[in-house]
């Protein structure tokens, strides 16, 4: 008889603590307080969570409208530019909400399991066009850029570049230009080492004509500084004079 009361008493707690939870569910199990934007919804926890589903994207898209993030507020009022983020969500290859995003700040229970932005989740076309994003940057390296970012930068991170300028020409002395005195196009792998007063095609043949060197078609193969040849150039010059 002492046994059956326990097991009804142990029920009775269970049935209550259910109810509990879905009646009070922002007490009982929410594992911190919803970042102010949310506030108004601390109380209303169906209002992201579906019953034994969790949060779930169906019902944060009810609210904030694909197409219209990072465009406008939920009101429709405008999203003010100067303050805004380059709208992408429109771009992503699928609305998963929780990849990036919670809402509840602090959680008590569990460490905190928002992940960084990849851009793997944004489709091929917006993947491929960094610009669609980015802006480049307003240094004297980037003027002029406005596309090949993965030439130099990967997607993982914007630090460390891969491109050391050094290793093809040491931007020295009188060669200390912008980027588009030798780079004419966007893509920085073409140059040019025309296009300034010492450094026209005709002089420039004709001072290697009198060298001895009549055939030649990339400067850099020899010349990698404005302080002399490379090494392939002085071992061209070091085999003449033997």
């Amino acid at each position: 008889m002492k046994r059956r009361w326990i097991l009804l008493v142990i029920a009775a707690n269970l049935i209550g603590l259910t109810a509990l939870v879905f009646l009070y569910p922002h007490f009982m199990v929410a594992p911190g307080p919803l970042v102010p934007a949310h506030g108004s919804l601390e109380t209303n926890c169906f209002a992201c969570h579906a019953p034994l589903r969790g949060a779930v994207a169906e019902r944060c898209i009810a609210c904030h409208k694909v197409a219209d993030i990072g465009l406008r507020r939920t009101t429709g009022a405008p999203i003010e530019r100067a303050t805004a983020i380059t709208p992408f969500h429109q771009g992503l290859t699928s609305q998963d909400c929780m990849a990036c995003h919670t809402d509840h700040t602090n959680p008590m229970f569990t460490p905190r399991s928002r992940t960084a932005f990849s851009h793997a989740l944004l489709n091929t076309a917006i993947r491929e066009n960094c610009t669609s994003c980015h802006a480049a940057p307003k240094t004297a390296v980037h003027s002029g850029i406005t596309t090949q970012c993965t030439q130099c930068h990967s997607q993982d991170r914007w630090k460390p570049a891969t491109f050391d300028h050094t290793r093809f020409f040491v931007l020295d002395r009188d060669h200390n230009a912008t980027c588009t005195t030798c780079h004419t196009t966007s893509d920085r792998r073409q140059y040019t080492c025309y296009g300034c007063h010492e450094h026209t095609e005709d002089k420039i043949r004709a001072k290697h004509i009198r060298e001895g060197i009549p055939h030649f078609t990339n400067c850099v193969s020899c010349h990698r500084s404005a302080h002399g040849e490379s090494r392939e150039g002085g071992r061209r010059e070091r085999k003449d004079d033997d």
